[in-house]
């Protein structure tokens, strides 16, 4: 016991001590203090470290989460695709299984009644209404022969599909009805020209919505669409920021949030007027009263045609051409577009005598031709008229009595410091002041595509007066009318920043593109002017046919590549390609290299078709065997010409030039490796 109260004793002694020397540690050397702001640094470093691992996974969630999303967009639009093959393969089922009934009964009734109403014609007339350049007339008569249906169907299944057609009575309203109401067929919501401007739609348009689609982003959809088709400056974003931001773009006071003059703000009305009278080098001073504003040069367009055509006229314009002018009249002023497409050795050269023959072939036509369009800097060619070929363009308008539209889009878009462009404007005097108009935008030479400001200046007040009607439809934001003219007035900014380095930034990117197609052997019209180039890719299409270059233009989007193809543009030359240049080099580097990986796969399948068709050897070909094979080219044609009709549209149709005559390849300005 006494050991036990000696250990207990001692081990109390012990723990006196160690309480008395902690007490005078805190209150002598503040070690105990430095252990308190210690725990509280290591507290706040998890805690850091914490709120790190907590942001970076959330980081690497939101990436996770964007990729998924890509992915699901990346599904939903091969499930749409797959979804419009499923509907196109079904609309060419149907059609064929009308056309091998039309064949059954037009063997059937052919000796007894006149071709030209024989059930295949009246099918192919209520189908066919422009047929494109390789298309049969829609009256032909077809061999008498039994189409060979056996090879294609068996019989069961050829009776199902003949009773289902009967049922439709092959009448055009029973074949919109097998397409559907949601399909390209017509709609029983609209009317006749509502399901006609709901179904209208160009290469032009075809290309730029699957490029919407599948648009090229360099790092969220590099393996997108490269856009090298549609004409637009995207060299100069930086610049046009810097200066769209700063303070005087921002200001808002109560007229510009209140319904304006349709003709534009007056105050935009007189920048307009100050600027032209510029850079037009106009003897006089420009008038604002003279200046009409809209939406775009598309509006401007339109409503020129509505107010100088009735419906059905027609207004003159060479060719090749910017074809979405051919919407911009016809959609809202069903006024046609009548091609001067000369049949000389030099397609492309406008000259007053193919204005002309045009002309005459239109008043030929039965035709009232009101207007004549020209461009210049000319799209798609980027050709450059003088000011006094201007002139005799516009005293060809004189004589004819009609209204010039002079398209100047392009005007400050030209650099090469050895090279001028004369507006119409900088003339001492036009020909025929009341039927000269002269159009300018922003969208090109000031890379604003999306601000959609054009402006229009004629001497004409009562074309003023009657298009200042219909400027409520067409009218600009009162803000984006102030930023406009505050930019146009700004002539520092203008002339010692932007334009400068605009047309330096063009000429180097035209540069590297006419370069590298110099290297691969690619001929184009070389011209200093515009944001693209007018190339020859004739020697990569197997036959010279318009069908073919909408086979490469099909093959360059599978490579993930948009350009415009020359029956875009009208063009009366198969083979001619459109290539926009003003872009960032690594686009047009990979688009570049699309275009190569393009034209190869092309040049492949043109040497193994080479290499595997046989000579044919018509001498040991039977009378007979001669005669079975008619009906079936007849039938395989019509249904080569309905594929095309529901592959293409109407305005592709009635804008398809036919070849030119007696032309020889050699003879174009192009420039060549």
């Amino acid at each position: 016991d006494s050991r036990l109260k000696s250990y207990f004793s001692s081990l109390h002694s012990q723990r006196k001590r160690r309480r008395g020397g902690k007490t005078s540690w805190c209150h002598g050397g503040g070690r105990c203090g430095g252990q308190e702001r210690l725990d509280k640094a290591l507290a706040s470093f998890l805690n850091w470290q914490q709120s790190a691992e907590e942001r970076l996974l959330s980081l690497e969630e939101a990436r996770l989460e964007r990729e998924l999303q890509a992915e699901e967009r990346r599904e939903q639009r091969e499930e749409r695709r797959a979804e419009q093959e499923r509907q196109h393969e079904l609309r060419l089922f149907s059609m064929l299984t009308g056309v091998l009934l039309a064949v059954r009964e037009g063997t059937q009734t052919t000796t007894q009644s006149d071709p030209a109403t024989s059930p295949l014609a009246r099918f192919s007339a209520s189908l066919i209404t422009t047929p494109a350049p390789s298309a049969p007339s829609s009256s032909s008569q077809p061999p008498p022969e039994a189409p060979t249906t056996e090879s294609v169907f068996n019989q069961e299944t050829k009776k199902s599909q003949l009773r289902s057609v009967k049922a439709c009575k092959l009448s055009q309203n029973a074949l919109e009805t097998l397409r559907g109401e949601e399909g390209p067929g017509n709609s029983i919501y609209l009317s006749e020209r509502g399901n006609s401007i709901r179904l209208h739609e160009g290469i032009l348009q075809e290309g730029y919505i699957q490029y919407g689609m599948d648009r090229h982003h360099d790092t969220d959809n590099p393996d997108g669409i490269i856009n090298m088709g549609t004409s637009e400056n995207k060299l100069c974003y930086d610049l046009l920021h810097k200066r769209l931001t700063k303070p005087d773009m921002l200001h808002i006071n109560p007229s510009l949030l209140q319904y304006s003059d349709w003709r534009g703000h007056a105050f935009l009305r007189v920048a307009v007027a100050k600027f032209l009278t510029r850079y037009c080098c106009s003897p006089n001073p420009l008038k604002a009263d003279n200046v009409v504003v809209m939406n775009g040069c598309g509006s401007l367009f339109s409503c020129i045609a509505a107010v100088i055509c009735d419906p059905k006229d027609a207004i003159l314009i060479p060719t090749p051409f910017y074809g979405v002018i051919t919407e911009d009249l016809h959609l809202y002023s069903d006024v046609k577009l009548f091609h001067a497409d000369g049949k000389d050795n030099r397609p492309f050269r406008l000259t007053v005598r193919k204005l002309e023959e045009g002309l005459q072939r239109a008043k030929e036509e039965g035709l009232t031709i009101r207007g004549v369009i020209l461009m210049n800097p000319h799209n798609p060619l980027a050709e450059i008229y003088s000011l006094k070929e201007m002139i005799t363009f516009l005293e060809f308008a004189k004589r004819n009595a009609l209204h010039a539209i002079v398209d100047e889009v392009y005007m400050l878009t030209v650099f090469d410091e050895s090279v001028t462009f004369q507006s119409v404007l900088s003339a001492d005097s036009l020909p025929d002041p009341q039927r000269t108009h002269i159009m300018w935008g922003m969208s090109k030479d000031f890379a604003m595509a999306g601000i959609r400001i054009g402006t229009l200046y004629t001497e004409n007040r009562d074309l003023v007066e009657a298009l200042a009607k219909l400027g409520s439809f067409h009218g600009v934001s009162g803000t984006t009318q102030h930023q406009v003219a505050q930019l146009l007035q700004d002539k520092e900014w203008i002339n010692e920043e932007f334009l400068p380095e605009n047309r330096r930034r063009l000429k180097a990117a035209c540069s590297y593109l006419t370069g590298e197609l110099l290297s691969m052997g690619i001929p184009f019209l070389d011209r200093p002017a515009t944001l693209y180039v007018w190339a020859d890719l004739r020697k990569y299409l197997q036959e010279s046919s318009f069908e073919e270059e909408l086979s490469l233009w099909k093959c360059f989007l599978r490579h993930k590549l948009l350009l415009s193809c020359g029956q875009a543009f009208c063009c009366s030359v198969p083979g001619w390609f459109r290539i926009v240049f003003a872009d960032q080099q690594h686009h047009l580097q990979l688009g570049l290299k699309r275009i190569r990986e393009a034209l190869k796969e092309t040049e492949a399948k043109m040497r193994l078709k080479e290499r595997d068709s046989p000579v044919p050897d018509t001498g040991s070909l039977a009378t007979e065997d001669c005669q079975a094979s008619k009906p079936t080219e007849s039938l395989d044609t019509l249904i080569g010409t309905l594929r095309h009709q529901i592959r293409s549209s109407d305005w592709l149709e009635k804008s398809t030039p036919e070849l030119s005559a007696g032309e020889d390849p050699e003879i174009f300005d192009v420039k060549e490796k």
